[in-house]
């Protein structure tokens, strides 16, 4: 039987990229994008969709005889923060509706994705480990936690084939980031490119784990189509791309953008980046479904760079 996708929170940073890949994939007819409001440029098959409701997914996975699962819908760190009980009550009850949904009409597999935002100061900074103590600081990285259990749960209980990566940073030109601690590489590079000067919330030399959106979006789909035998973890799997810190992108930049200026003025968003890790050890999605990324910060810098100004000045 072909495989019927609905991917929840297509309008998203990673869900916008994901839908494309996935309808490449599929074909356009198999993959249904949802989301709570409908992009004007989408081209496939879309349903306006509130993940709150679950009667709602119900209709949907009923409607387009679904078959897998992309939830993709959250509230990230930095917005997070801002309304910490109500991130949690929106991002658990999303992720429980869509469990519930999943098991009542059996599903094959349903993906979730987690983040380093799971990893608190606990886990080893430095090479952080698969099965490294979670204590996450910020409400999103506790849903994250909360929700890689529940998958685990739900497949160890039920048998739904649940999967999981824990994703660094995402930095990619596709689309605009979502109100991460990690957005500043992304918006980085559209201010050089247009030649404006940017103010970094992070502090220069705050390192962290990033993967550049091609990467993640290969990373996602051979994890969803590896054997399910091979999928020793049911939590989340470490997944790492480079890490790097602002002053490293600068350098990059400097080599395209020599006048490119940088401020530096670190708020709350620094506190969350200092909690996380430096750098990840992902040698179980290397081991168990052949995990290798292709991107390194020059290669991501200059793809970023030849792609944005592509998009912003098309003539030249």
């Amino acid at each position: 039987m072909n495989a019927k996708v609905l991917v929840i929170g297509a309008n998203g940073q990673l869900g916008s990229v994901l839908v494309k890949a996935l309808q490449h994939r599929y074909g356009d007819e198999n993959v249904i994008a949802s989301d709570i409001q409908k992009v004007n440029s989408f081209n496939g098959v879309f349903e306006l969709l509130d993940a709150t409701n679950m009667n709602k997914i119900q209709d949907v996975v009923s409607s387009h005889g679904i078959t897998q699962i992309y939830h993709l819908a959250a509230i990230l760190s930095a917005k997070g923060e801002a309304n910490p009980l109500g991130t949690w009550e929106l991002n658990m009850n999303m992720l429980f509706n869509v469990l519930e949904v999943s098991r009542i009409n059996g599903l094959d597999k349903v993906f979730f994705p987690s983040s380093i935002a799971v990893f608190g100061e606990d886990a080893p900074w430095v090479n952080t480990p698969n099965n490294a103590y979670l204590n996450p600081a910020t409400v999103y990285g506790m849903s994250k936690a909360a929700g890689e259990n529940w998958a685990q749960y739900y497949f160890l209980r039920y048998g739904l084939d649940v999967r999981s990566i824990r994703y660094p940073g995402i930095i990619g030109y596709q689309s605009l980031p979502g109100g991460g601690t990690t957005d500043y590489a992304v918006d980085i590079f559209h201010k050089a490119v247009l030649e404006e000067e940017f103010v970094c919330f992070l502090n220069a030399d705050t390192t962290l784990p990033m993967i550049f959106m091609d990467d993640v979006i290969r990373a996602t789909l051979e994890l969803m189509e590896a054997p399910k035998k091979d999928i020793r973890i049911r939590t989340a799997y470490n997944l790492a791309g480079s890490s790097f810190s602002p002053e490293d992108i600068v350098k990059e930049i400097y080599k395209y953008y020599p006048e490119f200026k940088v401020k530096y003025e670190p708020d709350f968003r620094q506190d969350i980046a200092a909690r996380w890790p430096k750098s990840i050890n992902d040698v179980e999605a290397k081991v168990d479904w052949g995990w290798q990324p292709k991107y390194d910060l020059e290669m991501t810098a200059r793809t970023m760079i030849e792609k944005l100004k592509a998009q912003y000045i098309p003539h030249e």
